[in-house]
């Protein structure tokens, strides 16, 4: 069974029920989504159905979503616009689904903060496997209540990335100096969490992917490049002259810790 072809777009929407977990998709083809969400629901997943950005914003206002299964290619808002508003508010885990054949959108959607992505039309047994290891992922990751920043680097479980404070225990990033938090899905805390456990040491490519645990990430593609280049947007005073997580030409990355005492 596939995701794919072309319908009538008409909107369904059905709110969460009991613990289970609950997925929103989000395409403007109503059969599609229909066709979805059945499957999920067999699979044990509450779901919720939004035909464009404006219905999934109302889906997310009326209670809790654990992933949301965003289709790129939509009339009017199309996907990326939805990807880069969730992720200046939230971690939330995002799938997004891309066109067979067009490479560029899968770029453009993990620069943007997707956690994974399929090509349509894919088989539902591959859907669901991508759901449940990122699902798996985010569940590690603590819930986002209002508390202040940590005080200092080096102190229990927080540590100093470039211009950033990386609580370790709580998985949460604050900017130095204002504390503000700064959105962190569950596959940048990763990353992060391998270079600071490992400073000063030069990390290629598949060993990020095998420290990281992320297996459904392909190695042949620009993933790891197109993290970090989100990261660092995230935590170097100058992303185009990185200072804490720097490129070692021909070989990977490696995580430059500050000395003791400095602010940058």
């Amino acid at each position: 069974m596939v995701w794919g072809g072309r319908v009538p777009a008409q909107v369904a929407s059905e709110m969460p029920t009991g613990g289970r977990q609950h997925i929103a998709v989000v395409d403007d083809e109503a059969d599609l989504r229909r066709s979805v969400a059945e499957y999920l629901e067999l699979q044990g997943y509450t779901v919720s159905q939004a035909g464009d950005g404006a219905e999934l914003r109302a889906v997310l206002a009326a209670g809790t979503i654990d992933l949301v299964l965003l289709d790129l290619r939509m009339p009017g808002e199309d996907g990326l616009a939805i990807l880069r508003h969730l992720r200046e508010q939230s971690g939330l885990p995002v799938i997004m689904v891309t066109a067979m054949g067009d490479p560029i959108d899968r770029i453009v959607g993990l620069e943007v903060g997707a956690d994974d992505y399929v090509v349509k039309p894919f088989e539902f047994r591959e859907l669901l496997a991508r759901i449940r290891t990122v699902l798996r992922r985010a569940a590690t990751t603590a819930p986002v209540l209002p508390s202040p920043a940590p005080a200092a680097a080096g102190r229990g479980s927080v540590v100093r990335i470039g211009r950033c404070l990386l609580d370790l225990q709580a998985r949460r990033l604050f900017a130095d100096g204002g504390g503000e938090e700064l959105p962190l899905t569950s596959m940048e805390f990763d990353l992060l969490k391998v270079f600071v456990g490992h400073p000063n040491q030069v990390l290629t490519r598949d060993q990020l992917l095998d420290l990281a645990h992320h297996d459904s990430w392909e190695p042949f593609d620009r993933s790891i490049d197109i993290r970090v280049a989100r990261l660092r947007k995230k935590i170097e005073h100058d992303p185009t002259k990185p200072e804490a997580i720097r490129t070692v030409r021909g070989a990977g990355y490696v995580f430059v810790p500050q000395p003791p005492g400095s602010t940058g």
